[in-house]
């Protein structure tokens, strides 16, 4: 995200609407890989997201999205 918003100049928007392939490919432009431990999740760890982060709809009508409280 750094480098998103300090080296390229995107903006939060741009850069909260690009694609993980996008932003790959904009940090490729820049010379730079993914570190160690980069890449897919195993199924127990995204498993563990979902149940920390639940995409469910909650009763006040909202959409589940943290970033707006």
């Amino acid at each position: 995200m750094g480098a998103c918003l300090g080296r390229l100049g995107w903006t939060p928007e741009a850069f909260w609407k690009a694609t993980p392939r996008e932003v790959a490919a904009a940090l490729a432009g820049l010379g730079m890989r993914p570190g160690p431990g980069a890449g897919r999740l195993a199924r127990p760890e995204l498993a563990a997201l979902m149940r920390r982060f639940p995409d469910e709809v909650g009763t006040e009508g909202g959409t589940g999205d943290d970033r707006t409280r």
